[in-house]
C-alpha cells in the first residue's frame, strides 16, 4: 500500500551505505523527516532518543564526515553564536557508495545420462552380526578461568547492578547467566564486592557497544590470587603461668602454683616437734 501523505524519500545510498553504522543511518532518516528549522543539536536528540549524548554526537560525526550533514558556526543580530546544520539527502562531496555487484552465476552442470540399473542376483541370506559400539571414555569437563565454583547470589545482584554506575552497562539475562560465573570466581578467592565493581564498570570506552564482551575479557584477564589459608594455632606453643596473689605482699605474679613471689623472702620453717 503506498502512503499518500506524511512519508519521506530516502535513497538506498543511505539506507545500505556500508561505511555507516545503524545508529548513524537512523539519525539520517530522523533528521530528514523533520521540517526545516528544526532543531538537531545534540541535546535535543538526546531529549528524543534512549542513546544517550556520545552515541548521538559520534553518528553526527559520521554523517558529517560522508556528506550527508554540514555544520557551521553562525552569529545572529543579537550578537550569539549558534551552530547552523544542514542535512543533505544526497551526500556532498563524496562519491555515492556503489551498489555490491550480483556474483556471477555459477556453470550449468552437463547432463546427466542415465545408467541402466544393473541386474542383482539373489544373495542367500545370512545372521547377521551384532557388533556393539565401542566404549569411549568420557570428555572431562573444561574448567572456567575462574574455576568451577556454584554461582553465588551476590554476583548475580552486583551484574544486573553495573546499570547504575553506567547506564551503557544494562546486561542481558543471558550475559548475566555466562559471566556469573566468572564473578563468584573473583569473590570466591577473597575480592571485596566493591572492589569487584569498580574493575567492572571503571574507565569504560567512550564508543562502548558490546558490554558483556568487555566485562568477560576483564574478569578473565585480571583475575586476582587466591587468598592463603590462615596459619592454624600452635598446638605445642606454651601457654604463660596463671596470675597467682602473693602470700607476702599479696601483689599479683605469674607462676604455676601459689607461694611468695621473688621478692619476698621464702617462708620460715615449721619448728621441730620434740
Amino acid at each position: 500500500m503506498r502512503h499518500a501523505d506524511h512519508y519521506t524519500v530516502v535513497g538506498n545510498h543511505l539506507a545500505q551505505h556500508r561505511a555507516l553504522s545503524l545508529v548513524a543511518i537512523g539519525l539520517a532518516l530522523h533528521i530528514q523527516s523533520l521540517p526545516a528549522g528544526a532543531k538537531v543539536g545534540i541535546k535535543a536528540l538526546a531529549d528524543r532518543f534512549p542513546e544517550g549524548e556520545v552515541r548521538i554526537a559520534a553518528a553526527l560525526r559520521e554523517l558529517e564526515a560522508h556528506g550527508y550533514l554540514e555544520r557551521s558556526r553562525v552569529r545572529t543580530p543579537e550578537g550569539r553564536v549558534l551552530t547552523r546544520t544542514v542535512s543533505y539527502n544526497r551526500p556532498r562531496g563524496a562519491p555515492l557508495p556503489q551498489p555490491p555487484q550480483p556474483l556471477p552465476l555459477p556453470p550449468k552442470p552437463p547432463p546427466v545420462t542415465p545408467v541402466p540399473e544393473p541386474v542383482l542376483e539373489p544373495v542367500p541370506v545370512s545372521v547377521p552380526v551384532v557388533v556393539s559400539p565401542p566404549v569411549l571414555a568420557p570428555v572431562p569437563e573444561v574448567e572456567a578461568e575462574c574455576g568451577a565454583a556454584p554461582v553465588r547470589a551476590e554476583a548475580v545482584d552486583l551484574l544486573a547492578r553495573l546499570r547504575a554506575d553506567d547506564p551503557r552497562l544494562l546486561l542481558a539475562e543471558r550475559d548475566v547467566r555466562r559471566l556469573a560465573p566468572g564473578v563468584s570466581g573473583w569473590l570466591d578467592r577473597g575480592a571485596d564486592p566493591e572492589a569487584v565493581r569498580q574493575v567492572l564498570s571503571a574507565s569504560l570506552p567512550a564508543d562502548l557497544r558490546h558490554p558483556a564482551a568487555l566485562i568477560a575479557h576483564r574478569l578473565k584477564a585480571g583475575i586476582p590470587p587466591r587468598m592463603p589459608a590462615p596459619a592454624a594455632p600452635d598446638a605445642h606453643a606454651r601457654r604463660p603461668d596463671p596470675l597467682q596473689t602473693c602470700d607476702g605482699c599479696e601483689r599479683a605474679f605469674r607462676a604455676p602454683a601459689p607461694g611468695r613471689c621473688r621478692d619476698c623472702p621464702p617462708d620460715p620453717a615449721p619448728p621441730a616437734v620434740a
